[in-house]
């Protein structure tokens, strides 16, 4: 199969730091490629996944007209050139436009909320059965639904043969947060119900250094820094991170929005770290309360938390991660997503 991958401008594929849906893809590559798919992307200039031919995006604003109209000229010209079977874009839904009237299958996924208008306008433009939308989990794929058009729900992943399954931790193991620094990912929560469950807490992730969340920062958490308990690590490369989340007894994220996925629940499982976190969007989907995690929703209820964690499965943490949040899982499901819109294409 010829598979067209494209991804936000934003970003290289691989990210050499934080990226989300930009390590997606380039999982997505590595894994069809290895099943002998002939793969191609187009992308943030520069990018290095190696891939069988590449396409730059000419305009990297994506809030702005006239790069989405250059972006949207470009992913034509590159579908042209390239001629796939099938293209999945995890970019803009404005770049397929010039696209939606031909007959070539393609998938829009969302990592993010979904907007009613910008769905409407591509079903009313797309050739029909053309078109097909996925969600990274299925609150994305509930929320999009009602917007129109066929929607499946194909989760993020890990690629879990890169992390290390830890079995057992010391019994002085630390929580992790491991997230942006910013208000929604609440790390000002989890320094509370660290300190008040007396464990010790290692934050890891970039923080903010403009804007709302950068005063919310240097008010919530940067006065709590280096208090005993308390460590700031900034943000980790892969390597760091399989360390980090193996020998933590939990990872603690006390989210305050509804997270579309957020893919270190997924790393901190294939480590076999047990997630506390609050029930919002999709997190209800991933955890597996009382086996893989528990819920809450104040710093009273995180610390009852943190202290029924010795009654969790560190190894059906990592079995969960095998089963539902593997890349060739994960990868298979979208080929035959590819194969059924290939075929109603066609029809």
């Amino acid at each position: 199969m010829r598979i067209l991958l494209a991804a936000d401008p934003i970003l290289p594929v691989p990210p050499a730091g934080y990226g989300g849906i930009e390590r997606i893809v380039a999982s997505l590559i590595a894994e069809f490629r290895a099943r002998g798919h002939t793969v191609g992307l187009v992308g943030k200039a520069g990018s290095p996944a190696p891939v069988d031919a590449f396409f730059p995006w000419p305009g990297e604003n994506v809030a702005g007209r006239l790069d989405t109209l250059r972006n949207a000229l470009a992913l034509h010209r590159a579908a042209a050139r390239f001629r796939p079977d099938v293209l999945h874009s995890f970019a803009r839904l404005a770049y397929l436009t010039p696209l939606q009237p031909r007959r070539l299958p393609k998938l829009m996924s969302y990592q993010r909320h979904v907007g009613p208008s910008t769905v409407g306008l591509a079903l009313r433009l797309a050739r029909r059965g053309t078109l097909q939308f996925t969600g990274c989990s299925g609150y994305i794929r509930d929320l999009g639904a009602p917007c129109g058009g066929d929607w499946a729900a194909v989760p993020n992943f890990v690629d879990v043969r890169t992390y290390t399954f830890s079995p057992r931790v010391a019994p002085d193991a630390p929580l992790v947060f491991l997230s942006r620094m910013d208000a929604i990912k609440g790390p000002h929560l989890a320094i509370a119900i660290a300190r008040a469950s007396g464990r010790r807490l290692i934050l890891a992730g970039n923080r903010p250094v403009a804007g709302p969340d950068a005063a919310y920062f240097d008010r919530e958490v940067a006065p709590h820094l280096g208090q005993p308990g308390i460590e700031w690590i900034g943000e980790v490369n892969d390597v760091r991170k399989n360390a980090l989340l193996g020998q933590a007894a939990a990872l603690l994220l006390p989210i305050q929005w509804d997270e579309p996925f957020g893919i270190v629940y997924a790393e901190a499982l294939a480590c076999g770290t047990p997630i506390l976190t609050c029930a919002r969007g999709a997190a209800p989907e991933i955890v597996e309360p009382g086996k893989t995690g528990l819920f809450f929703a104040t710093v009273e209820e995180g610390v009852a938390a943190v202290a029924g964690l010795g009654a969790l499965d560190r190894a059906a943490c990592r079995r969960r991660a095998e089963t539902h949040y593997d890349v060739q899982v994960c990868a298979g499901q979208y080929l035959a997503l590819y194969r059924e819109r290939i075929a109603l294409a066609g029809a």
